[in-house]
């Protein structure tokens, strides 16, 4: 039995032996180079599994001499669909067999707009039966098939296993490549909903675009400006690289399919610096602040040298990877200070980076043919700059939302200051200088009949309660005076404390002597009822004098002495009487 035990361990490692050695021989065995089948039932075929490619660096093979060169044809190296900043002239080639019902045309479309020139060919047998070419190079109008990407229909035969496409690729910029077969129906499809994706992303930006410069044309806050530079940026490069420019916008102008996604990307770069300055201004050092600034002149040089064709896409690569990542390393001392103070602007700001950080990743890496090519990652940058934007659309209105609270409190001290500075603190009363401001201004709408009449009162008896109960009675008697000639008087007419137990009232708008005479009466009427405060009762009055502007004097101290001249007239007649400057009643 032991044995058998052995005999049965000896066969159980044999097969793993055996099926080890399967394994490692199909994983380190190239696969056969496939064929795309075209089937009846078949929708879409994803071609690049079946891509091999064949640089041409001096640009001198033709297709004869590249379909002889089968042998020198390689699987790429590069990430899915994508073969990186290559300099060279490609060659695609992709063996096609089609099988019953898989006859008649299908659509070869390479999804991504920024391709030069394409030229397709379907052969069979060393002969060229269908030829196109394609490319942003190429007149619109004379395109195969008029859209966003480079697209052409190819007709196969029926029956033919010994089919061939070849495409070669020119283009100055990365070549990337989501190449596929479809039928018609789909391929409309895959377009309608791409073209829906743009159109939504598009009035998004336009939308976001038209609010902030409504904000800065109302507000004239040049952090709206700055955002709005950003966004039209921002989505102009996205409808470059998507071919929506091409389609509606700049249709055959060949300056714009060569500089467009480089201007776009370097001039979005120096508006987020510009922008990244402004937000976080008050919590960055000055020297952060001017590399900020000098980051957005470097891009706005390098953009002028781009569109001048003193530098080429691969210097714009490099200059986006670098510098074009550094608004926010140089921003995030900033964000992180306002962060660590509890506001939510620096949160926002690190949400946003660390977004933006990701997005272009993805994006660095398709360009240079290190992260395969699908819709995410093709659509990577466009996302994250979307996220971006409505981001800092949030930062820009709570920045303007602090601003306002910050001017509101500013305001607030600022009113309060002024209220210290010209209000009675005992009484709430304005003082003298709160009068003094409120006696200039009324005087300068007097008129002869808008009369403004100046009343002083001078309390009789203050002394014996303040000298008999102590100041803080007296100090109450005060305030219980105070809120009475508030109640005797109408709206709008100002009531001071001079001092001691000395009032002004000041009523303007009369528009005869008499009301003023009839306004004197009832102030003095006022103090026929005793005062009473802090369960005590004092019977007080007060003895009026006041003058009359324009008809008496029309200088605010010449008032204000004259309806004094005429209280102290009244004391000396008996007090408890009204008396105007120059006459008594």
């Amino acid at each position: 039995m032991a044995g058998d035990r052995a005999h049965a361990a000896r066969r159980g490692e044999g097969l793993m032996r055996w099926w080890l050695a399967l394994w490692l021989a199909a994983w380190f065995t190239p696969g056969a180079h496939a064929e795309a089948q075209l089937t009846a039932g078949g929708e879409s075929i994803d071609l690049w599994p079946q891509v091999r490619v064949l640089s041409d660096p001096t640009r001198a093979l033709d297709l004869e001499q590249a379909v002889a060169a089968r042998d020198r044809f390689i699987e790429p190296r590069s990430a899915y669909a994508t073969l990186g900043l290559e300099k060279e002239v490609v060659w695609l080639r992709v063996p096609v067999a089609v099988s019953a019902g898989g006859e008649g045309m299908w659509i070869l479309d390479i999804d991504y707009a920024l391709l030069q020139r394409i030229d397709v060919y379907v052969m069979r047998e060393g002969k060229v039966l269908q030829q196109a070419t394609l490319g942003n190079g190429q007149p619109f109008a004379s395109r195969p098939l008029r859209g966003r990407s480079h697209a052409a229909a190819l007709e196969f035969p029926p029956g033919a296993s010994e089919l061939l496409v070849m495409v070669r690729v020119d283009t100055p910029g990365a070549k990337i490549l989501p190449i596929t077969l479809s039928r018609l129906a789909p391929f409309h499809a895959l377009a309608l909903r791409e073209q829906l994706l743009q159109g939504a992303l598009g009035c998004l930006g336009v939308v976001l675009l038209l609010y902030s410069l409504a904000q800065w044309a109302s507000l004239r806050e040049n952090l709206y400006l700055k955002y709005a530079l950003l966004v039209l940026f921002s989505m102009g490069f996205s409808v470059h690289f998507f071919g929506i420019g091409e389609m509606y916008v700049w249709t055959d102008h060949q300056w714009a399919e060569r500089h467009l996604a480089g201007v776009t990307a370097l001039m979005a770069a120096a508006a987020t610096a510009l922008f990244v300055e402004d937000a976080l201004a008050g919590d960055l050092h000055r020297w952060l602040r001017y590399a900020l600034r000098a980051v957005a002149a470097i891009h706005g040089l390098a953009t002028i040298a781009h569109g001048l064709d003193l530098i080429d896409v691969r210097v714009v690569a490099v200059l986006m990877t670098t510098t074009g990542l550094s608004p926010a390393l140089m921003g995030l001392p900033g964000a992180l200070a306002k962060w660590r103070r509890g506001d939510s602007v620096g949160a926002w700001f690190i949400a946003a980076w660390l977004g933006y950080f990701v997005a272009s990743a993805i994006m660095v890496g398709v360009v240079r043919g290190t992260v395969g090519v699908n819709f995410w990652t093709l659509h990577s940058f466009q996302i994250g700059a979307t996220l971006d934007m409505l981001v800092f659309m949030r930062i820009a209105v709570l920045r303007t939302a602090a601003r306002h609270h910050d001017a509101q409190r500013a305001a607030l001290e600022r009113d309060t200051l002024h209220s210290l500075a010209h209000t009675d603190a005992l009484t709430g009363l304005l003082n003298r200088r709160g009068l003094s401001e409120a006696l200039t201004s009324a005087l300068g709408r007097a008129v002869p009949d808008r009369i403004l009449a100046l009343y002083v009162l001078d309390l009789d008896g203050f002394k014996p309660v303040n000298d008999q109960f102590g100041h803080d009675v007296g100090d109450a008697l005060l305030r219980v005076v105070a809120q009475r000639l508030r109640t005797s008087m109408r709206v709008g007419d100002g009531v001071a404390r001079l001092g001691g137990d000395e009032f002004v009232v000041m009523a303007e708008g009369l528009t005869h002597e008499a009301q003023a005479l009839d306004l004197g009466m009832k102030l003095l009427h006022a103090f026929q009822e005793p005062f009473t405060f802090n369960e005590k009762s004092s019977a007080v009055t007060a003895t009026i004098g006041y003058a009359l502007a324009p008809t008496d004097v029309a200088d605010a101290n010449a008032l204000l002495k004259a309806a004094d001249a005429a209280m102290y007239a009244g004391k000396q007649q008996g007090k408890c009487r009204l008396l105007r400057f120059g006459a008594a009643t």
